[in-house]
């Protein structure tokens, strides 16, 4: 037990001195070159647990970094919905006249996506059976 636990200890070292950042480092170059790492890894071994480590300490440090604060806040104040449906019309290429069917005219669109406008319940129903999401999603 002991000759493993100095072995973990004597790995833990390594690995911290290979990837600071795994050790609480804070600095812009040491978070750079963990998500370089990240993408490394989900490219050529993606099911090193590493990647699980080093996703876990980058959301922490961009949940609570200065540097991302105002970024946070602009995306806390995005409703759910609003969000969802950026995200569905980016992952499916749409533009808003694309949308004609589930919400109405573009400038509806864009007024929903602006926060003008809400989505309406109309809207997330057809939106859902659209992309097959569930309408709570959007809520």
């Amino acid at each position: 037990m002991i000759a493993d636990t100095t072995k973990a200890i004597e790995a833990t070292k390594q690995l911290v001195d290979a990837v600071p950042f795994l050790g609480g480092s804070v600095s812009e170059k040491d978070y750079r070159d963990a998500l370089a790492l990240v993408d490394y890894l989900i490219n050529h071994d993606d099911e090193s647990p590493l990647i699980d480590f080093l996703a876990a300490k980058i959301a922490d440090y961009e949940d609570h970094s200065e540097q991302f604060a105002g970024f946070n806040k602009s995306v806390d104040e995005v409703p759910v919905g609003v969000a969802l449906l950026r995200t569905l019309i980016d992952q499916h290429k749409l533009s808003y006249a694309d949308l004609k069917e589930e919400i109405g005219s573009k400038s509806l669109v864009s007024q929903i996506l602006s926060g003008q406008r809400s989505l309406t319940i109309s809207h997330i129903k057809a939106l859902s059976d659209r992309f097959g999401v569930k309408p709570q999603w959007f809520l």
